[in-house]
């Protein structure tokens, strides 16, 4: 559950980033959902990563060494 938790994350971040390409080519410069749609991204980011030490915090989450 935790993976399919992280995998529909990093897939939003991707969508977003895609989204603010997108919004960049073709609205050149005239509107704010650019800005809007990497916004979304970093808040994402962040997000993911803040859940991510918590599970691990919690022990849900449990971080392995290389080769460990």
């Amino acid at each position: 559950m935790e993976k399919l938790l992280i995998v529909a994350f990093l897939a939003l971040i991707l969508y977003n980033l895609g989204a603010g390409l997108y919004y960049m080519i073709s609205d050149r410069g005239t509107t704010h959902r650019t800005v809007n749609a990497l916004t979304r991204r970093i808040g994402f980011s962040v997000l993911l990563i803040v859940l991510v030490l918590v599970g691990i915090a919690t022990g849900v989450i449990k971080p392995h060494g290389i080769g460990g």
